[in-house]
């Protein structure tokens, strides 16, 4: 039985110490929150222990893992104390601050011998999974472009962070995961509306190595909740749907394998609509799980520490772009 504990448990945390509470195999022996009121309503909802100092949570319960759920400014303070004290650690995305503090926390991770995954939560969408493994099969042919909207009302909660951080982070990463290769470029336009030092718009551009083109269109400036990524490739083009867990494939009638002078005039036509079964599942209860058998088998997360410093460096350098006005190279 592993014993597992959450540190922060506002929107994000509470629902991380209901997944481990139902858990099998993890025990739920702790909550954590500087908010005396929440630590103490948490608790009491999970008849747990709970506490403001996460020191006296570790003296306490000793946890062997810990979701890590404050904000992004201490995610490398606590993050290091815990991997100081052999506990291993789910880090809520982005992984640190900086890439510096990333860098540190995952070499410190490795000396330890630790587990360090980061919270990337939309790899776990049963969507996302089956389209992945669509896309390995071959079933769109040669990707051209992967196209991610990520549109939201404004969230109170966010206090530290801008839209790139907070939302196109996700994307980044999906598309990481999808294309398993690297980025050579990226070209980011940025606005602020709501917040004066902070982004509250992306419109984003990626480039890979196979030429693919990644584009991203993200704000928290939409009075609706918008999570779409449309993959197009030779043979047709994926339309996933990541909040109700949908899938669609629009087939290109006019395969290039079979393209003759006419279809080459014509470029693409229309072919079957294809809804392809998803076996839903909740995204966090699996990105758990996974952690719980990364710690359990001494294996590596499917979200690595290295996945996300990856994304938060891209993430940045999106930033970077947009306050420069320019694009970015690797």
């Amino acid at each position: 039985m592993l014993k597992a504990a959450v540190i922060g448990v506002g929107s994000i945390g509470q629902n991380h110490a209901r997944v481990y509470r139902e858990m099998d195999g993890v025990q739920l022996v702790g909550v954590v929150d500087a908010n005396p009121q929440t630590a103490a309503k948490i608790g009491a909802r999970f008849n747990v222990p709970h506490f403001t100092d996460y020191n006296s949570l570790i003296e306490t319960d000793k946890p062997d893992l810990v979701s890590c759920c404050v904000p992004t400014s201490l995610h490398f303070q606590v993050g290091m104390e815990l991997i100081e004290q052999g506990i291993h650690v789910l880090m809520e995305k982005p992984i640190t601050s900086t890439v510096e503090q990333g860098q540190q926390l995952i070499a410190a991770a490795k000396a330890k011998g630790v587990v360090l995954a980061v919270g990337h939560i939309e790899r776990f969408n049963p969507a996302v999974m089956e389209l992945r493994r669509r896309l390995r099969e071959g079933m769109a042919g040669r990707v051209y472009k992967i196209h991610a909207q990520r549109l939201s009302p404004y969230p109170s909660r966010i206090q530290d962070a801008g839209v790139v951080i907070d939302l196109a982070s996700h994307d980044i990463d999906l598309m990481r995961y999808l294309m398993d290769e690297d980025v050579t470029r990226v070209y980011g336009e940025t606005l602020q509306s709501i917040n004066s030092d902070r982004e509250d718009m992306l419109n984003g551009l990626l480039r890979f190595k196979s030429g693919a083109v990644g584009v991203l269109d993200v704000n928290w400036m939409t009075p609706t909740k918008i999570r779409r990524l449309t993959v197009t490739g030779s043979r047709g083009m994926f339309d996933c749907n990541l909040l109700s867990q949908e899938l669609f494939f629009y087939e290109n009638d006019v395969a290039p394998s079979q393209w003759d002078t006419l279809s080459i005039l014509r470029g693409v036509s229309e072919g079957n609509v294809l809804g392809i079964r998803i076996q839903r599942h909740e995204p966090l209860a699996a990105e758990l799980n996974d952690f719980a058998g990364a710690v359990r088998e001494q294996r590596a997360p499917t979200v690595t520490g290295y996945d996300g410093l990856e994304t938060l460096r891209l993430a940045l350098n999106f930033v970077n772009s947009g306050k420069e006005n320019k694009p970015i190279h690797d």
